[in-house]
C-alpha cells in the first residue's frame, strides 16, 4: 500500500496525521498507500496571514500563539463579548486537535464533539475563516473513523468557505482532502482532478510541504492508473520538497510510495531499500500507521520473494498497529495478504477465517456510504476480497465435497453482484425520499434541472463550432452538478427512517436455499459466473440442487467473449466461429443438464454483452459448419443477480395489471430539415436506407430519422384495440410525453428510437426524443436515466428498441449501470434491451414478429421473444445473429 497525503496546513514545525489506502489489483497481495491528508499542527504558529494553518485559526491580534494546548489562549483576557467568544473558540478548537493527535476512535468522536463547539461560536462572531477550519477538521476526523461520506460533506462545505474568503492556501488544503476521499473510494479520475486543482493553488502561495504531500498524491494515482514512470516523475519532485523542509513524515510516506512503484515492477530489492529507508522516518516521528503501512509492504515483498515466514513477521508487525490507530481498511487489507499467504501455503481454514474477518470489515465500511456512485466504485475496489474469498470455498469444496463449501461460495457469489442495484430495488418498494427534508428535496430538484439543462447544452454546443475551452468549462459544470446532486441524494438518503434497513451488510442477498424457493421452478436452470484472476467458476443450480464446475481464468474467457462479441456485430457472419470457443468454456461443463430448460444467466465482466441465445450448444460446438445456437432448445433470461429478481418480486407482489395494453413512442423528430417541420421550407431528408438506432456520445448532429420504426409502429398498434393504445409518433413523442404520468396506464411500453450511452456518467444515458415542436422550437428531447427513475411505469414489460440500450458503464461487483436499472426502479417488471447498433429495417422486423407472438399467440414476453428470433433465424435474409441476437430479457419470465 503506498501512502497517501492529507495535508492541510501550512509551516514547518508540523506534525500529521496518515490514512492507509489499497492498491487493488486481481488476486494479488495488497500493497499499501499512504494518502497525505489534513494537516494537524502538533505546535503552533503566529498569526500572520502568511503563517496561518487552515486547521489551526489565527490568534487574535497581539497574541503569539503557544504549545501544544494553545493554553496561552485560553488565558487571554476578553477585551469585548466576540473576543472573549472568539478566543473560547479557539481554546475548543486546541482542545480538539489535542484529541485528534491521540488517533484513537474515542478521541476521535471527543476532537468532533470540540470542534463542532467551537464551530458553533465561530458562527457567533461570524468569523468564516474560523468556520473553515474547523468544518476542514471535523471531516478529517471523520475521515479518520472511515465515515468518508460525513467527510466528505464537511470539506466541501469547508472549501465553499475557504473560497469565500478568499483563503487559497486553505482552498488548497480543502480540495487536496476530497481529493483523498475521492481515491479512497476508487475515484481515481475524479480525485486527480481536484489534485489538480489543489496543486496549482499550492505554488502561487509559496507552500512547499503542501505542493510536496499533493505531488505525492498525484504520483499515486498515475501508479494505480498503470503510468509507473509519471508515479515516479512525481514523486521524485516530491521527495526532495520534503527534505528541504525537514518533514520527515511526509519524507517516510513518499519513500513508501515510491517503493510500491518498484515493487509493481518487480524490482523486489529496490522496494526493499526504500521501504527500509522509510520505515525509520514513520517510527522517529510516531507515525504508526505509516509505519504498519510499510511494515505490511515489506511482508509482501518476503511473500513475493518466497521467504512466507519472514513475510508473517512483517504482517504480524502491522496488523496490531492498524488495530491500536483505528484503521479497519488497513486491517482489512492486511488481513486479506494473511488469507492469500495462508491459502498458498494450503491452510485453507486459516485463510478463511482471515478472508471472512476483512469481509466483515469492508461490509461495515461500505454501510457509512450514503452515495450509490461512490458506494458502487468503493465496492468495486474490494471486489478481490469476495474473489479470494470464493475461491478458498471452492478449494474447500474439492476436498470436502459433502460440507457444503460450494452453496457457501453461490451465496458470496450474490454478495459481490449487483448490491447497488439491490438497494436501489429496494428504496423504490419504501419511497426513501418520504419524510425527508423538504428543502432536500427542492435542492434535488433544482440540481436535476440545472444537469439537464447544462448537459442539453454541451450538445447543441456539438452541433455547432465551438472552442476547447468551451467545452472544458461546461463539462466541468456538468461535473460539478453531478457531485452536487450525488451529496444531496445521500443526505436524504441517510436522513430516510426505512435507510439504515436497506444498508445493512448483506441485507437482500439470497443463500442457496433461498434461490431455490424464491427464485428457480422445476423448468428453470440457474447458470452463474464468477470470473476470476487465476480461475473462474459456475454454478448450475435446480430447485432442488447444486453442482459446480471451475472454468479458465478471467482472461481466458473475456478473450474469446469479445471475440464472439466483435463477430456478433458482423452482418455476414452468419456462424460466428469465437461462439465455438466461448461456448467450450461456458456450456461445455454444463450441457448434460441444459435439456430445454428455461436458462437464468448471471454473468460478469465481458460476459454481460454476450447474448447466450447465440453461443452454439455445446454438442455442436466443435463444428463450425452445423451452428445451432441455444436459442433453438432453452428460453433464456439474464439477470444481474439472482437476488435482484427475488426482491423485484417482493416489490411487485400482488400488484393490479394497469388498464390499458400499449404505449408507443416511434419516428421523434431529429433535424430541423425534416420533412415534417412545416414551418420551415421542405427538404428532401437524409435517411439512411438502413440506419442504426444509435448515436454516439449523444452527438445529435449523427442523428438520422428512423423511418422503420413508424412501420413498426403501425404494425404493432394494428394488432391492438384503439381503445387500450396510445401512439406517440413525430412531434408527440417527445420527453414531455414519455414524462406524462399517463403512461402508468399501460402494461406495455416501447420505444422506438434512437439511444445514447454515457459511460462517464451513466445517469446522462438515455432515450433520444424529439428535438423540435411543430413549430421548429429546439426542444430538449432527452429522457436520461435520471429521468427515467423519477417516472412512475408500472409497466408489465418496457421494450427498448434502440441500439446498446443493455450497454452501461460497468463496475466492478455492480454490472452494468444503464438503462435497464432505470426502468426497473420506475416499476418495470421485465425489460428488453439491446447489446449492439441494430439495424432500424431488422430490428423494425424482429419487433412485428415479437408483438405477434405476445398479442395474436399469446406467449409470455420471454417466449415471444425467443418464438420471434427463431423466426428470424429461419429466414435466409435475417439469420445473421447480428440481425436477431442484441435483444435479450432481463427481469422477471413469469406472467
Amino acid at each position: 500500500m503506498a501512502q497517501l497525503l492529507q495535508t492541510d496546513a501550512i509551516g514547518q514545525k508540523s506534525s500529521f496525521r496518515l490514512h492507509q489506502l489499497v492498491c487493488f489489483r486481481g488476486i494479488v497481495p495488497k500493497s499499501l498507500v499512504l494518502l497525505i491528508g489534513v494537516l494537524l499542527l502538533s505546535e503552533s504558529v503566529a498569526g500572520t496571514p502568511t503563517q496561518f494553518s487552515p486547521l489551526v485559526p489565527t490568534a487574535l491580534p497581539g497574541n503569539a500563539r503557544g504549545g501544544r494546548g494553545g493554553s496561552s489562549i485560553a488565558q487571554q483576557p476578553a477585551t469585548t463579548s466576540p473576543e472573549a467568544t472568539k478566543a473560547a473558540a479557539e481554546r475548543i478548537f486546541q482542545e480538539g486537535m489535542q484529541l485528534f493527535q491521540q488517533g484513537t476512535g474515542e478521541s476521535l468522536r471527543g476532537a468532533i464533539a470540540k470542534w463542532e463547539e467551537a464551530l458553533r461560536l465561530y458562527r457567533v462572531v461570524g468569523d468564516k475563516k474560523g468556520e473553515a477550519t474547523a468544518l476542514l477538521g471535523i471531516g478529517r476526523a471523520y475521515n479518520a473513523l472511515e465515515e468518508k461520506q460525513k467527510a466528505l460533506e464537511f470539506f466541501n462545505q469547508s472549501l465553499s468557505l475557504f473560497r469565500a474568503v478568499g483563503n487559497k492556501m486553505g482552498e488548497a488544503g480543502a480540495l487536496n482532502n476530497i481529493g483523498v476521499v475521492y481515491y479512497d473510494l476508487g475515484e481515481k479520475q475524479k480525485a486527480l482532478e481536484f489534485y489538480n486543482q489543489s496543486l496549482p493553488l499550492r505554488r502561487e502561495v509559496g507552500d512547499k510541504v503542501g505542493e510536496a504531500f499533493t505531488l505525492s498524491n498525484i504520483g499515486r494515482v498515475y501508479n494505480d492508473l498503470g503510468e509507473k514512470q509519471k508515479a515516479l516523475e512525481y514523486y521524485n519532485e516530491s521527495l526532495p520538497l520534503t527534505r528541504a523542509v525537514g518533514n520527515k513524515a511526509v519524507e517516510a510516506a513518499t519513500l513508501n510510495n515510491i517503493g510500491q512503484v518498484h515493487s509493481d515492477l518487480g524490482e523486489k530489492q529496490k522496494a526493499l531499500e526504500y521501504y527500509n529507508e522509510s520505515l525509520p522516518l514513520s517510527r522517529a516521528v510516531g507515525d504508526r500507521a505509516g509505519e504498519a503501512i510499510t511494515l505490511s509492504n515489506i511482508g509482501l515483498v518476503y511473500d513475493a520473494l518466497g521467504e512466507k515466514q519472514k513475510a508473517l513477521e512483517f504482517y504480524n508487525q502491522s496488523l496490531p498497529l492498524s488495530r491500536a490507530v483505528g484503521n479497519r481498511a488497513g486491517e482489512a487489507r492486511t488481513l486479506y495478504n494473511f488469507a492469500l499467504l495462508e491459502r498458498n501455503r494450503g491452510n485453507l481454514n486459516a485463510a478463511l477465517t482471515q478472508i471472512e474477518s476483512a469481509i466483515n470489515i469492508i461490509e461495515d465500511l461500505r454501510t457509512k456510504i450514503a452515495s450509490q456512485q461512490l458506494r458502487a466504485s468503493y465496492f468495486a475496489t474490494v471486489q478481490d476480497y469476495y474473489q479470494l474469498y470464493i475461491d478458498l470455498l471452492m478449494q474447500l469444496h474439492k476436498t470436502n465435497p459433502d460440507k457444503g463449501y460450494d452453496a457457501m461460495a453461490l451465496h458470496i457469489s450474490e454478495r459481490s453482484k449487483a448490491r447497488t442495484l439491490i438497494e436501489l430495488l429496494a428504496e423504490a418498494r419504501v419511497n426513501i425520499g418520504s419524510g425527508a427534508d423538504s428543502q432536500l428535496l427542492e435542492q434535488e430538484r433544482n440540481l436535476q434541472q440545472q444537469l439537464n439543462a447544462a448537459e442539453f447544452s454541451r450538445v447543441k454546443l456539438l452541433e455547432g463550432s465551438y472552442t476547447e475551452k468551451q467545452l472544458t468549462l461546461i463539462k466541468q459544470r456538468i461535473e460539478n452538478l453531478i457531485s452536487q446532486l450525488d451529496q444531496v441524494q445521500a443526505q436524504i438518503r441517510v436522513k430516510s427512517p426505512a435507510y439504515a434497513a436497506i444498508s445493512q451488510p448483506g441485507a437482500f442477498t439470497l443463500t442457496l436455499p433461498q434461490i431455490q424457493q424464491q427464485v428457480l421452478d422445476d423448468n428453470t436452470l440457474l447458470l452463474q459466473y464468477s470470473l476470476g484472476k487465476e480461475r473462474s467458476y459456475l454454478w448450475a443450480v435446480t430447485k432442488t440442487g447444486i453442482t459446480s464446475y471451475e472454468l479458465p481464468k478471467r482472461a481466458d474467457i473475456e478473450a474469446a467473449a469479445t471475440e464472439f462479441y466483435e463477430q456478433l456485430q458482423s452482418e455476414s457472419i452468419n456462424s460466428p466461429e469465437a461462439g465455438q470457443k466461448l461456448s467450450q468454456m461456458l456450456l461445455a461443463p454444463v450441457a448434460n443438464q441444459l435439456g430445454n430448460k428455461r436458462l437464468l444467466i448471471v454473468g460478469e465482466g465481458d460476459l454481460q454483452k454476450i447474448p447466450f441465445a447465440a453461443l452454439p450448444v455445446a454438442a455442436n460446438a466443435q463444428i463450425s459448419a452445423s451452428y445451432t445456437p441455444l436459442l433453438v432448445n432453452n428460453e433464456i433470461v439474464s439477470l444481474p443477480s439472482a437476488s435482484t429478481l427475488a426482491v423485484q418480486r417482493n416489490q411487485l407482489n400482488n400488484r393490479p395489471k394497469a388498464a390499458k395494453t400499449l404505449a408507443i413512442f416511434a419516428d421523434p423528430v431529429f433535424t430541423t430539415d425534416d420533412q415534417r417541420l412545416t414551418s420551415r421550407p421542405q427538404q428532401s431528408n437524409t435517411v439512411a436506407s438502413d440506419a442504426t438506432r444509435s448515436i454516439e456520445a449523444c452527438n445529435t448532429s449523427e442523428t438520422e430519422r428512423l423511418p422503420f420504426s413508424n412501420q413498426e409502429a403501425e404494425k404493432i398498434a394494428a394488432l391492438i384495440p384503439a381503445n387500450q393504445q396510445f401512439q406517440a409518433l413525430g412531434f408527440q413523442a417527445s420527453r414531455a410525453t414519455a414524462n406524462s404520468p399517463a403512461l402508468a396506464q399501460y402494461r406495455i411500453v416501447h420505444f422506438a428510437t434512437h439511444a445514447c450511452v454515457n459511460n462517464e456518467h451513466p445517469a446522462l444515458s438515455g432515450l433520444i426524443l424529439s428535438l423540435f415542436d411543430e413549430q421548429g422550437n429546439s426542444t430538449d428531447g432527452f429522457l436520461r436515466l435520471s429521468d427515467i427513475y423519477n417516472l412512475n411505469l408500472p409497466a408489465e414489460l418496457v421494450v427498448l428498441s434502440a441500439c446498446q440500450t443493455g450497454i452501461g458503464k460497468d463496475v466492478r461487483g455492480d454490472g452494468l449501470i444503464g438503462l435497464t436499472r432505470g426502468f426497473m426502479y420506475a416499476g418495470a417488471k421485465r425489460v428488453v434491451v439491446s447489446l449492439w447498433r441494430v439495424s432500424d429495417v431488422a430490428t423494425s422486423q424482429l419487433m412485428q414478429k415479437y408483438y405477434q407472438q405476445m398479442l395474436q399467440k399469446g406467449l409470455n414476453p420471454v417466449q415471444a421473444l425467443r418464438a420471434a428470433q427463431l423466426e428470424m433465424l429461419q429466414n435466409e435474409q435475417w439469420k445473421a445473429p447480428y440481425y436477431w441476437a442484441a435483444f435479450i430479457v432481463q427481469g422477471e419470465w413469469n406472467d
